[in-house]
């Protein structure tokens, strides 16, 4: 069992009317969870985490008490960002920066792997003339554009993610130093295992470096508090004393980011 910073959830596709409106919600069911129903809006929808043995009746009545509520909510939904084709031109978010993307080949028909250079306001990727579009050589090639800056931003969250992890392991750490993990996590920035490896999201290469922090003394804050009690969330104000405020810029610039 880990505990994890999320970003999103959800399953299983109902409906009830309300008025005019038609509301869809997804239902997630956990053994662990008792009594309570939790409504939470996302961009990916309206979600209802519900004890197992819930009856649906029950559900679709709490659903109908939050119908107001629901509609306001998703009325303020930010839309969902255009997928990225990885060509030049298209804006890409790094460290909070938003950078234009510049794609290059070499004449060097040899293999070799592409290189990514970084300035103020250009994000560059020259790629060797091998990995040139085959089928139309004066076009660019996405999917190598698209390998070449996934290998990129996780190298950037690592020595990112570990920079704060160093920082902070004085005051938070526990026992060795831990092991750092990067993932392509779809949900989740960050999560804290029992035996003290701590996994992030690679996509925190894409955030302002205060949210990278937030969420690394989030997780090590897990090394003493294994759950999300007010000693967790007073621990870590302790350190970040503006946690809400960073906590509110971590979800605003999730659904920011780029599919």
């Amino acid at each position: 069992m880990t505990n994890a910073l999320t970003s999103g959830a959800g399953r299983a596709i109902k409906q009830v009317r309300f008025g005019d409106a038609v509301i869809e919600y997804r239902v997630q069911r956990s053994r662990r969870r008792k009594k309570t129903i939790q409504i939470s809006v996302t961009n990916e929808g309206v979600v209802v985490a519900a004890p197992a043995r819930t009856p649906e009746r029950e559900v679709r009545e709490v659903v109908l008490r939050r119908a107001s509520w629901i509609i306001r909510r998703l009325a303020e939904r930010t839309p969902e960002p255009e997928p990225l084709q990885f060509v030049s031109g298209e804006r890409l978010p790094y460290r909070g920066l938003n950078l234009e993307l510049a794609v290059q080949f070499t004449m060097d028909t040899r293999p070799a792997a592409p290189e990514i250079y970084l300035t103020q306001e250009k994000l560059s990727v020259i790629l060797p003339g091998n990995l040139a579009n085959t089928e139309s050589p004066a076009t660019e090639n996405p999917r190598a554009v698209r390998d070449a800056l996934l290998g990129w931003y996780q190298e950037q969250a690592g020595e990112g993610v570990r920079e704060q992890v160093n920082h902070w392991w004085p005051e938070l750490g526990r026992g060795d130093s831990p092991r750092i993990l990067i993932r392509n996590q779809r949900r989740r920035w960050g999560s804290c295992a029992h035996d003290g490896t701590l996994r992030f999201n690679w996509r925190l290469a894409m955030l302002e470096p205060a949210l990278t922090e937030y969420v690394v003394v989030h997780e090590l804050a897990h090394l003493t508090h294994m759950n999300h009690s007010t000693q967790f969330w007073d621990l870590v104000a302790r350190h970040l004393p503006d946690t809400p405020a960073r906590r509110q810029r971590l979800k605003e610039a999730g659904r920011g980011l780029p599919l």
